[in-house]
């Protein structure tokens, strides 16, 4: 069998392949979901939490290729933005089949479920799961006017969404403008930004996710107070987290839809 990875590189199987290792903390319960076996994951694959078999491997940005290596593997999933290219260059150059996403939007996400599908022989499973994402994403309310947001993922710098994210186009599905675009179509993807550079772009609200940064509502005061912007808590995992935490995540996006409509 020969497929694609989401970079367009040529994955070869003589079987099916069962035991995975998942450097990627929303592929990993994608991968659990589907029917692999995940054998090794990294220390922030936090789902499903009942996977106490699989070996923790490190962190996505310092993976402990070694030990990769002598779980010896049928597939391991990366990322082209979460993963160091070195590491995935190590782990190819030892001969392991290495499927590369590569997902700023909820049709890529789509498509990577469907590949992964493929690849492990879960096809009915990733069919019934796409249908349901894209018919759940369909029915949350569309807001009009739309409201322009900018997502902080970080402070001490402040970091935000960029509009070639996966952030960003699953705001635009629930009718939120990224107020980044006044900065351009592409080429920004976590930005440094100051709190001058907030005040200039004038949105309508800041969303701050409960991760990478861990903010909480006290965050949500002090930033609105200094900034004088409406300012609300978000859940990280229902904003970032593509694969199957999406269709986990509808309800919570359809009531974060009708919040902003009132």
């Amino acid at each position: 069998m020969t497929v694609l990875d989401q970079t367009g590189r040529e994955l070869h199987f003589d079987k099916t392949p069962g035991r995975v290792v998942s450097l990627v903390p929303s592929i990993t319960e994608l991968a659990v979901d589907l029917g692999f076996k995940v054998i090794g994951k990294t220390k922030f694959c936090v789902h499903p939490e009942n996977l106490d078999s699989a070996i923790k491997v490190g962190g996505t940005k310092n993976v402990n290729v070694d030990l990769v290596k002598k779980l010896k593997p049928d597939l391991i999933l990366a990322n082209k933005e979460e993963n160091t290219k070195s590491t995935v260059e190590e782990l190819i150059n030892a001969g392991f089949p290495v499927f590369v996403s590569d997902v700023s939007t909820i049709d890529q996400s789509l498509d990577l479920i469907k590949r992964l599908g493929e690849v492990g022989g879960f096809t009915a499973i990733a069919g019934e799961l796409i249908e349901k994402i894209s018919e759940g994403i369909k029915s949350i309310p569309q807001i009009k006017p739309r409201p322009k947001a900018l997502y902080l993922i970080w402070q001490e710098p402040y970091m935000c969404a960029g509009v070639d994210t996966y952030i960003s186009d699953l705001m635009a599905h629930v009718s939120i403008d990224n107020a980044l675009s006044a900065w351009g179509e592409k080429g920004f993807r976590y930005p440094e930004i100051t709190q001058d550079q907030i005040e200039e772009l004038k949105p309508d609200l800041i969303l701050l996710s409960s991760e990478p940064y861990p903010f909480k509502e006290t965050h949500c005061k002090s930033i609105s107070s200094a900034i004088g912007i409406p300012t609300l808590l978000v859940d990280g995992e229902c904003f970032s987290w593509y694969g199957s935490r999406q269709a986990k995540s509808i309800d919570y996006l359809k009531e974060f839809s009708r919040l902003l409509r009132n």
